[in-house]
């Protein structure tokens, strides 16, 4: 969300911002918040100016009395009376339009950075550098899920049966790995110097619509009946949750943070579920990272974000590439992201496995997250990054570390966690 003296002082800028964003159907929106505004500032000028006669009224009356000019005294109290009732008018009317500028402001997208490529959708985005050698093997890569049945690791049947389309049970090797590749991201994380957190995997519509814009919400959320609670679709919704309505003090900053959880997704939209795979699905386990900084480091946090996802995939011998989001791409509340992307050799294409994103102050101006500096109060900038996010991670783990033989290499790193071992060898 902007700052409304922003959008009252820069209302071309912001809708050229729109332009670039391909949403034109919501420039009026920029005309509509700033007469709204307006009107607003009014109607509290005008209170403010009838509390003060009231008070100067009400002192009147005592003085009056005191005199037993009692006509005069109730002559005032009439005016009084006159006046508390366009106070309360006034009241109402100040909470209608500060209910509707929210909700108008909430749906303005957030300034872009300048960097960003301009592009009406994802199709648009732009590849910036690759990792490691993309290979196809000459012997035939299976999908997935023949993978991991070949190795007894996945029963989608029954899962259908207890659960519907979208979820899985893992078993055996396969779930093992899924949680090795999760214990390592923790300790990963941790030797980066970020502090682990497993956070509420539930939270309130407050903190919902401070960390996400309504599109998100209704596609992704889901809402636990008769309770003002909401699933979380990644652990960022909880740990920038943490922060509503903080001061910080500026010098403890930046907070490196790496948080593990559970995801719930209802994945709405033209991808849908799959029936058969585990890409995209209703539940998965993710680690996280989150950063909390003065508004001049969310640059440099950016790259470093970024580049610990790059770091973790390439640890374990899968190439990646990374793709900047183009301007049609950007969720609203970013100021830009960047997508890190895992080669399949079976499809001999990248498949995205993580998203970076620098949100400015969006986050921090709806959570009312501050820091408190030598000069004052300020806003806080949040930025968020996909350590890693099985089983979707594990397609690029199985096809990139599958040998001729059908058995799966385990890179060295991940051996421990493995409990020494070094290969996987199928069941079937």
């Amino acid at each position: 969300m902007l700052d409304i003296k922003f959008i009252r002082e820069n209302p071309e800028l912001v809708k050229e911002n729109i332009r670039k964003k391909y949403q034109d159907e919501k420039l009026p929106l920029v005309d509509e918040v700033i007469e709204i505004d307006k009107e607003l500032r009014e109607v509290k000028t005008r209170g403010d100016e009838l509390r003060s006669n009231r008070n100067a009224s009400s002192k009147k009356i005592g003085a009056l009395m005191a005199q037993k000019k009692k006509e005069e005294a109730e002559a005032a109290k009439l005016e009084v009376k006159k006046i508390n009732e366009e106070v309360v008018d006034l009241e109402n009317r100040q909470r209608e339009l500060e209910e509707d500028l929210k909700a108008k402001m909430m749906v303005i997208p957030q300034i872009m950075a300048d960097t960003v490529p301009l592009g009406k959708d994802d199709t648009e985005n732009v590849e910036l550098e690759k990792f490691g050698e993309p290979l196809v093997p000459e012997y035939e890569v299976p999908y997935h899920i023949d993978i991991m049945e070949k190795f007894d690791g996945i029963d989608l049947d029954a899962a259908r049966k207890t659960s519907g389309a979208g979820f899985y049970y893992l078993k055996g090797n396969i779930a093992r790995l899924h949680s090795a590749i999760l214990s390592y991201a923790r300790d990963f994380m941790i030797d980066r110097g970020f502090t682990y957190y497993v956070p509420p995997f539930m939270i309130r519509s407050d903190v919902v619509t401070g960390v996400m814009s309504f599109s998100e919400m209704e596609n992704m959320m889901y809402k636990i009946e008769g309770e003002d609670l909401y699933l979380i679709g990644t652990s960022e919704h909880s740990m920038i949750g943490k922060y509503i309505d903080t001061i910080t003090e500026e010098e403890t900053l930046p907070h490196a943070l790496t948080s593990y959880s559970p995801c719930f997704r209802k994945e709405v939209g033209a991808h849908g579920i799959e029936e058969r795979g585990v890409y995209r699905i209703h539940q998965f386990e993710k680690q996280e990272m989150v950063v909390i900084c003065k508004p001049e480091d969310s640059e440099y946090w950016y790259d470093q974000l970024w580049n610990n996802t790059v770091d973790f995939f390439r640890s374990l011998d899968i190439p990646v590439r990374t793709l900047e989001c183009c301007s049609g791409d950007l969720a609203d509340l970013k100021v830009k992201s960047l997508d890190v992307e895992a080669w399949s050799p079976r499809q001999k294409k990248y498949f995205e496995v993580g998203s970076c994103s620098n949100l400015g102050d969006a986050q921090a101006r709806r959570l009312n997250i501050r820091i408190k500096g030598e000069n004052g109060n300020y806003l806080a900038h949040t930025l968020n990054n996909t350590v890693v996010a099985p089983p979707r991670m594990l397609i690029a783990f199985l096809e990139n570390l599958l040998q001729e033989d059908g058995s799966i290499k385990i890179p060295e790193p991940l051996q421990p966690y493995m409990g020494g071992i070094k290969e996987l060898r199928p069941n079937k």
